[in-house]
């Protein structure tokens, strides 16, 4: 099971270091001690924190937006059946979710809790603007 330390979970939650540390004082993020006594929170309970606190930002420019092709996050959630599989990541406020085979979750050793990059090829991309 992945452990994350404090300074990449506010990496990843797009937070400082120090929201991350006040979030584990009140109880919000449960945290482990790694082998070194630092303290870590487990992949799988960060994914679900990630999940639950995401909220749509508002766009303060009135619409204007360019989406990238590369989504760094944690895997939330994996429904599988003998052939496919979809997978949920968390990216920061945005859920992405992607169907494959279960075989490749299996190689890539996907679990609720890892760390994970959706790459989106698109032959349209929207660029907006006022």
């Amino acid at each position: 099971m992945p452990h994350y330390r404090f300074s990449e979970a506010a990496r990843l939650l797009g937070v400082s270091d120090d929201t991350v540390r006040r979030w584990a004082d009140a109880g919000h993020l449960p945290v482990a001690t790694d082998a070194a006594g630092r303290k870590v929170v487990e992949g799988a309970a960060l994914a679900r924190f990630a999940r639950d606190q995401a909220a749509t930002v508002p766009d303060p420019t009135g619409g204007a937006s360019s989406a990238r092709n590369r989504f760094v996050g944690l895997v939330t959630s994996i429904t599988a059946d003998t052939v496919m599989a979809q997978v949920e990541i968390q990216c920061g406020p945005h859920r992405v979710v992607s169907l494959m085979s279960a075989e490749a979750v299996r190689e890539l050793g996907l679990a609720p809790g890892s760390l994970a990059v959706a790459v989106v090829k698109a032959t349209n991309v929207i660029v907006e603007t006022p």
